[in-house]
């Protein structure tokens, strides 16, 4: 049915509002040099592909690009690397920039010579993440039919990533996966409290961008299929037969946009699949952190709190007894782990022919210490929003016990996916915020939930009436 224009006013009022302040955020960080962090790693397939038309490995190849066409590649998945590639198009000083950053990257230029620009990836992340706010406050509405609960999550999901600026003003994946993330879950609300065919469908299809955004998403597939079942048990309750079509609408759409990807692979580098040697890489890095300390076990629960860590202790420059869980000071985990990976590709060449026997080993020996720091490490690695987290997360656990005691298994389907991830980055990646920036939309909704249900309980005082005279 067409939506009244109000209605539609106040998405549209709240999709401007999130992109403003999140735009602000953003460009108010300081300015990045486009080689520092991870951003090498778009940047230059980016520009393979803007001057060579290959999407080759970046900086995870033996060619100097500036000089010579580099081999196609897949260890990274295409989404980010396109965004990236079409604000060159667009954007001729942003192309400059890029081009030039690579160029000191192989030695062929002096740094003092480029400059850092980056604006056009900062509109378009303030872009992705204002429709990530509004698909948050829509599932919110929808899960808890509440107009007070769209603009409460809508509000709560600004402020929370806005306090995640800084990541965002990195040219990095985070915008478009939180964005990605945002509208599946979206579309999957829809498709359990509506039944229709279609939604299944487009969830099957956002899943698959998200797939070629970040690889590690695929886990979500069996997730994903396993929440239709129980959607059409808890909310539909309609016939069995009707849940056999929603998932092969699921798994046949995922299927059509992954497809081509996988082909092209196939074709390009000569095997199926998403990627290469990514997967093995990242785990090799994790199984540095079961090296951790009974005291760094401890203490990390304090440190990973916001605000009480940054008290605390030395979350900047690690000159600290944690200091290993900064990822630039020496010694830290992060290197630890980098080295061990450089040091295998060095003497081997790859690292997927290796990694079964490598997980055998360490599961061998440290089986209960890799289950053991994962507690930890998913503990830090909740805590998004910054300050923010302290406030949502001890509501979104009330929303939950509440939600349960009412029969609205929605929320906690909702948020389940988010949770998985969380599971997934504590045992294969490390405790950084940055990969579970996805649970700021389950967050939100819980915790707007508990406010607005306080907010009901409000009685105001009724003005009394003059006495007569």
């Amino acid at each position: 049915m067409p939506q009244p224009v109000p209605h539609i006013l106040s998405r549209v009022v709240l999709a401007v509002a999130a992109f403003v302040v999140l735009a602000a955020a953003i460009m108010s960080q300081p300015p990045k040099w486009l080689m520092d962090f991870d951003q090498p790693f778009y940047l230059t397939i980016a520009y393979d592909l803007d001057r060579h038309g290959v999407f080759s490995n970046g900086i995870f190849d033996d060619t100097d690009s500036t000089r010579a066409v580099p081999p196609p590649g897949m260890f990274f998945v295409p989404g980010y690397p396109l965004l990236v590639l079409a604000a060159m198009k667009v954007d001729s000083r942003f192309a400059k920039a890029v081009e030039c950053g690579i160029e000191v990257d192989y030695n062929r230029r002096r740094r003092a010579e480029c400059e850092v620009y980056a604006t056009p990836i900062y509109v378009i992340h303030a872009f992705l993440l204002a429709l990530a706010v509004l698909a948050i406050a829509l599932a919110g509405e929808l899960i808890f039919g509440s107009t007070r609960v769209f603009w409460i999550a809508g509000a709560l999901a600004t402020a929370s990533l806005a306090n995640e600026a800084d990541i965002f003003s990195f040219i990095m994946t985070e915008s478009l996966t939180v964005s990605l993330y945002s509208m599946l879950m979206l579309c999957a609300v829809l498709s359990w409290k509506t039944s229709r065919l279609r939604y299944f469908a487009l969830t099957g299809a956002v899943l698959g961008l998200l797939c070629l955004t970040r690889p590690s998403f695929v886990v979500l597939i069996p997730v994903l299929l396993l929440l239709v079942v129980l959607s059409w048990r808890w909310v539909a309750r309609d016939d069995m037969g009707t849940v056999w079509t929603r998932l092969v609408a699921v798994a046949v759409a995922g299927l059509v946009v992954v497809g081509p990807w996988v082909v092209r692979n196939h074709l390009s580098v000569g095997k199926w699949g998403l990627t290469e040697e990514y997967g093995s890489a990242v785990l090799i890095e994790r199984f540095a952190y079961n090296d951790m300390t009974v005291r760094e076990f401890m203490v990390a629960f304090c440190y990973c709190v916001p605000g009480i860590g940054d008290l605390a202790f030395d979350q900047t420059q690690g000159k600290d007894s944690m200091h290993r869980f900064v990822y630039h000071t020496p010694g830290s985990f992060f290197h630890l782990g980098r080295d061990r990976r450089d040091a295998l590709v060095k003497a081997h060449g790859r690292l997927d022919p290796l990694i079964g026997d490598i997980v055998r080993d360490e599961m061998r020996q440290n089986w209960w210490r890799h289950l053991l720091v994962s507690l930890p490490l998913g503990w830090c690695g909740m805590w998004v929003g910054s300050l923010w987290g302290i406030v949502l997360i001890p509501l979104f656990g009330v929303a939950g016990v509440r939600t349960i005691r009412q029969s609205q298994p929605l929320l906690l389907l909702y948020a389940a996916p988010a949770i998985v991830m969380l599971g997934l980055h504590a045992a294969v990646a490390n405790h950084y915020t940055r990969y579970n920036l996805i649970l700021i939309g389950p967050l939100s909704i819980g915790a707007a939930f508990v406010i607005s249900a306080w907010l009901r309980t409000l009685r105001w005082p009724s003005r009394a009436s003059a006495p007569a005279r």
